[in-house]
């Protein structure tokens, strides 16, 4: 059974910066891809982004590059969120999600975790 468990959200002032952290178990991840995704209150959850297993090639929303990066550490089973310049619009919980890279959506979900910007 695929587990997703994340961790690392907390409160951080505008322009500072948070590291998620997603712990992945249950199989291989070879032919998979992993993605963040957020959701604010009153809002649609949305991709924030995405990173094939086996390549590590990346992919994000225009609302956060250059100031997100994803990663992966095949070793550690773990899929990261490196968040920068943070900003009080991207309040939110997280959320991470794996997915083959043969399907259109994202069956597996983690329990998300808040992040909170302040002004």
């Amino acid at each position: 059974q695929v587990q997703l468990v994340e961790s690392g959200g907390g409160l951080v002032q505008a322009g500072g910066s948070l590291r998620l952290s997603c712990a992945v178990s249950g199989r291989t991840f070879s032919g998979y891809r992993m993605g963040w995704f957020r959701q604010a209150p009153g809002k649609d959850r949305e991709f924030v982004a995405g990173i094939t297993w086996n390549t590590g090639s990346t992919n994000g929303a225009d609302s956060v590059k250059g100031r997100f990066t994803i990663s992966r550490d095949n070793a550690k089973n773990a899929v990261y969120l490196q968040m920068n310049s943070l900003k009080p619009e991207d309040t939110a919980v997280y959320y991470c999600a794996a997915s083959r890279v043969t399907m259109s959506n994202y069956p597996y979900w983690g329990q998300g975790t808040q992040v909170t910007v302040s002004s």
